[in-house]
């Protein structure tokens, strides 16, 4: 047998390896698509808000008093998603923020209530708060109560305008109910020094309606409710953005089909933007130097698809439960019959779903909640469910899966991280 020192010892050539070279060499030499990338995020704030002159008139109106040491009103502000509430309403704050020689101090404190481990419960709101304060609040050991008195300490001693504005609070509510809005407006009411606004943010039009009595009369808010882009609105949006982020400026036909995809879709500018951004990125990767309707065709099924997997990520386990469900009844009749039945039955799926239940030390909810829940993922377009007719047996309602063959894969990962942790 022969070791290393042999060939080293007779000549041996060994067959040497060329340094591979670096991977990314090849994308140094190319020119990017992009002139600014982070000009087509939907969350980029421009210098400019288009289409939303009278909602800012409307909002800064509401807000004027505090320029004059007066507290604003409670505002409410709701749309659809993408119709520019965020990014109007962080306008007219940052603008109000700027407000020089009026006397006094006015403080904006923004929260995305949607952010895990900043707003997901009462008192992580309220450490958020106290964090704008400059004021750190460790993740357990105090109460709540404790919390809010530390907060009432830290507006009183501001001595300012103090405006709370709560992004997406139909989130929080929905987790820990609408006592923390009480608590703020009942701080707000026992100042001396400081006064408090509060703007809320929300896709829910009945977010009011579902609030206790107590908190609406301690509100007392005003109310601003944005409409949707129309074509022409996201026409000129788009315009306005692909000038700034691309080095070439797409065609008409490009633009148009971005802008009318998403009119059709609640008049979503964020989601023209998404469209535009990634028929970008598509047509880069492909190295060309222009966006073409091609690339936003591609783009569109990307969105929908990632859109799909974000849907199942975000379900609670037991919607989890209930989709693995139906995966797994299709996988059972596929190895029975040689094809998967994607006809099945709510009691059928009842009973494989307490099988699943019962494998992960879970309590199973009720036949009428799993019921209500198979119609909620059939709005999320992960199901899909119709009526049909039994003849004299009646009517009765089938399932089927809507998730496309080609994300089961991701799909089942999803599952599998849920259920294994």
């Amino acid at each position: 047998m022969e070791d290393i020192d042999s060939f080293v010892s007779t000549g041996t050539p060994y067959e040497t390896k060329v340094p591979r070279e670096n991977v990314f060499n090849v994308f140094m030499g190319k020119k990017s698509i992009f002139k600014d990338k982070d000009m087509l995020a939907s969350s980029f704030m421009p210098d400019d808000i288009l289409h939303r002159d009278d909602e800012i008139t409307q909002i800064s109106s509401v807000l004027a008093p505090a320029i004059r040491g007066y507290k604003p009103n409670n505002l409410f502000i709701y749309g659809n998603v993408g119709t520019g509430k965020t990014i109007t309403t962080r306008f007219v704050l940052t603008q109000l923020s700027h407000v020089s020689g009026c006397g006094h101090g006015i403080k904006v404190v923004y929260v995305n209530c949607r952010m895990k481990n900043v707003a997901d419960t009462e008192y992580r709101l309220v450490a958020q708060l106290l964090k704008e304060f400059g004021v750190y609040v460790p993740d357990t050991g105090i109460s709540t109560n404790t919390l809010y008195k530390r907060f009432f300490e830290e507006v009183e001693l501001y001595k300012g305008i103090i405006i709370i504005a709560l992004d997406e609070i139909d989130t929080i509510f929905k987790k820990i109910g609408d006592d923390f809005l009480y608590n703020l407006t009942r701080i707000g009411s026992e100042l001396e020094h400081a006064k408090i606004a509060i703007i809320g943010i929300t896709n829910d039009l009945s977010f009011y309606d579902g609030l206790d009595t107590r908190v609406k009369s301690s509100l007392g808010e005003d109310t601003i409710i944005f409409k949707p882009y129309n074509a022409l609105q996201l026409h000129d949006i788009l315009i306005d953005r692909a000038k700034a982020g691309l080095y070439n400026l797409p065609d008409e036909g490009v633009i148009n089909k971005c802008a009318a995809i998403a009119a059709q879709e609640h008049g979503d500018a964020r989601r023209a933007l998404d469209l535009l951004r990634v028929a970008a990125e598509i047509s880069e990767r492909h190295g060309d130097e222009w966006v073409e309707e091609n690339h936003v065709d591609m783009a569109q099924e990307k969105i929908e698809l990632d859109h799909i997997i974000e849907t199942v990520r975000s379900q609670p386990k037991h919607s989890l439960a209930l989709i693995h469900s139906v995966i797994k009844m299709n996988e059972e009749n596929a190895k029975k019959n040689g094809w998967a039945d994607r006809r099945l039955l709510t009691g059928d799926i009842y009973d494989k779903y307490k099988k699943i239940c019962d494998a992960h030390a879970m309590r199973p909810l009720t036949q009428r909640r799993v019921s209500d829940l198979i119609g909620e993922l059939d709005m999320m377009g992960i199901l899909n469910t119709r009526v049909v007719s039994k003849g004299r047996y009646g009517r009765t309602r089938v399932i089927s899966l809507a998730i496309p063959n080609n994300l089961m894969a991701r799909v089942n990962n999803i599952i599998n991280e849920r259920f294994c942790n």
